[in-house]
This record gives structure tokens, sequence and C-alpha cells, in this order.
């Protein structure tokens, strides 16, 4: 690990962490908390996906809608109105509208073979984006003056790593780059998280092989073609499912680094507080 002990960690001149797991158990809190200290850097996954990866895709799908509507159509044409995406770390919502969901499109449901497409994107996007976390906090330190560094992954990491491979080079680049910290729930958090995404479904990445399962376990179960699913139906009747497909995917990542809980990090309220942490988790 980047860091040999808990009085190395404190020593440290720079702290570069990169925190994972589900989304909603505090990835982004912690990391407007320790921005808001005023010496931490923060590099959102999601926030880069969008606007470097993403962003000409996501604003070509708002322009294809707005092409739709006849009176945006000729402001378009006539170069007279701009359609943008306005990503913000608080507010990553042009990237799931983009990413959308399979089904029946008068439910707002996307073709499987475009949703695969789309799905590949992100992924590609992803990973880049992962792999821009070196880059960044070099550029945080040069270019700002920032010493100390958290990168603010998405869920969907641990779809694009095998962890248990100790030669996984996108591991290997990641804990060369930053000390790992899982923030691990329980199963009340699990139950949570579930429900929440029961009153509001929002798309997700996932693995090619897991929607590839899930989506033909979907269809059988409900003896329905493409055309019939409903979006909403099919991405909340996953959604369960892709948490405890990713469970384990996390696991194994910890054992690069340390694990915390979705408690602890939702207990922190100062910069100190966060340093006390990690500093337990590695001397523990």
């Amino acid at each position: 690990m980047l860091y040999s002990s808990a009085q190395d960690w404190r020593d440290a001149p720079r702290r570069k962490v990169l925190v994972f797991g589900m989304s909603g158990l505090g990835k982004t809190h912690l990391s407007g908390l320790l921005r808001a200290s005023g010496d931490w850097f923060h590099y959102s996954i999601d926030y880069r996906i969008g606007t470097r990866y993403l962003g000409e895709l996501i604003a070509d799908n708002a322009k294809a809608e707005a092409m739709k509507v006849p009176f945006l159509r000729d402001l378009l044409l006539s170069d007279s109105i701009y359609i943008g995406s306005n990503i913000t770390f608080e507010n990553l919502s042009p990237v799931a509208t983009w990413l959308g969901k399979p089904g029946n499109p008068e439910k707002g449901g996307l073709p499987m073979a475009e949703y695969q497409r789309r799905q590949e994107a992100f992924r590609q996007g992803e990973i880049a984006a992962l792999r821009d976390t070196g880059h960044f906090a070099e550029r945080a330190q040069r270019l700002y003056g920032y010493d100390h560094f958290i990168c603010d992954t998405g869920g969907s990491i641990c779809e694009w790593v095998d962890a248990e491979d100790p030669n996984d080079p996108l591991m290997q680049e990641l804990s060369h780059e930053c000390l790992l910290v899982w923030i691990k729930g329980d199963e009340a958090h699990t139950q949570e998280l579930i429900r929440r995404f029961d009153r509001a479904p929002k798309p997700m990445a996932y693995q090619p092989e897991f929607l590839t399962k899930v989506w033909d376990d979907y269809l059988s179960k409900n003896n329905c073609s493409e055309a019939e699913v409903d979006p909403d139906d099919f991405i909340r009747w996953t959604y369960a499912q892709a948490l405890s497909h990713r469970q384990p995917r996390y696991a194994a990542m910890s054992k690069w680094g340390v694990t915390v809980t979705a408690d602890q990090i939702s207990a922190l309220t100062s910069e100190a507080d966060f340093v006390d942490l990690i500093a337990d988790c590695l001397s523990g």
C-alpha cells in the first residue's frame, strides 16, 4: 500500500486516497468535506466521464431530442441557441439520462443494441477517467498547489477490474497512486439503497456478462419481448442483483487498501477526523 503504517500516513507530506463502494454510501459527501477544508483536491470520476469522455455524446443526444421539436429545430439549425450539459459534482444527471434504460420506447426505453452501445462507451470512459487519476494528482499539486488528493469513484469501478489478480493493470496503477479506501455498507444500508432506488430508479452501468444474464432472465421470467419491457421495472428488478453481484468484487478490491464503514464516514465532521480514521485502519 502507498502508506505502510499509521505514522507513515500521518507524516506524509502528500495524502492521496481513492474511495470506492456502492453509490449512496458517502463517497461524494467525504470528498466535499475534504474539499471544503481547502487542502484537498477533489477528482470526481463521474464528472470527468461526463465532461471529457462522454460530453459530446451527451450533448448530441440532447440535440437529437431538440431536433424533434420544430421550434427548437429551427433555432438549432440557425445557430440561434446552444445546447450543452451542466454537469456538476453534485448533479450528474446528464450522464445518467444519456445512459438510459432498455425497453419499451413509448416508456422512454432504448433498444437493447443501443443500450449496450452506450454501456460500452461508458465502460471505456470510466476506465480512461480512472487512468487519469495520476495525471490529476500531479496536476493538482503542480498547478494549484494542493498537497492532498481524493479520487471519488463511481459505483461501477468494481466491474472493470479483476482484483483477485495481483497483476491486474488498473488495480496496480490505482494502488500505486492512491490508498484505496472501501466504504462498506451493512445489510441495513443495502435495504435502504434498494428502497431509495425503488422510489426513483436511475440508470446504472453493468458488466456486459452480468447485463446479458439479467436481461435474458427478465425476458424469460416475464415472457415478454424487448419492446414490451417496462424500463423502470427492469432496472428495479436488476438493482438488488447488481448490489449482490458487486459486493464480492468490492471485497476483493479492499485487500489492496483499507476498509471503513458508511456509518464511520457519515460521522466525520472534519479533515482531522478523516486522518484519524485512516490512521486507525492502518494501525489495526
